[in-house]
């Protein structure tokens, strides 16, 4: 793509034209969805992430480079997210405890042993009740403050400390099992 398409592509976009979004989805969908395959991630697939990426820049328009090429700037917002979320699980997996890693067999490659972990994680995780699955999620994978969940679902701080107090307990409880 020539920069000039590049900057009328991103004047556009940064003034709220929805038809150009969706010109930047077809033209970059399936470049991003083949990038983001790359990483594995248990709670996460490929068009996950592609669909936060085209929301990240539609929420953010604004703050598009008119002088950078729209490629640049997409991979990277994709990048950015997808490694943002990889260290937030890898965050609750040692916030776990080593017990909830040690059972490394000898032929296991790290990899695979990671993925095998975040699997397990996600498993617990998911037989959470609904309400506390959603708040845990909402804090530990999403990185929501107590407040902005608070103000989302309309409960108190203190309702949500309690929640995550539990899943963590449960989850502990469970992957010391």
């Amino acid at each position: 793509m020539e920069n000039s398409d590049t900057y009328f592509l991103i004047r556009a976009l940064k003034n709220g034209d929805v038809k150009c979004l969706e010109r930047v989805y077809k033209l970059y969908y399936s470049k991003l969805y083949h990038f983001s395959k790359r990483f594995h991630s248990s709670t996460m697939d490929s068009d996950d992430f592609v669909q936060q990426t085209f929301l990240k820049v539609w929420e953010n328009r604004a703050q598009l480079k008119d002088n950078v090429p729209m490629d640049n700037q997409i991979f990277v917002i994709c990048k950015n997210l997808i490694l943002n979320h990889l260290k937030r699980e890898s965050k609750i997996i040692a916030e776990f405890g080593e017990s909830f890693l040690s059972e490394e067999a000898e032929d296991d490659s790290i990899v695979n042993l990671f993925n095998h972990k975040l699997e397990r994680l996600r498993r617990v995780i998911e037989r959470l009740p609904p309400k506390r699955k959603n708040i845990f999620i909402l804090h530990k994978i999403d990185n929501l403050t107590y407040e902005e969940i608070a103000e989302s679902l309309n409960i108190s701080k203190k309702t949500i400390a309690h929640h995550i107090y539990l899943a963590h307990n449960f989850i502990k409880e469970e992957l010391h099992k």
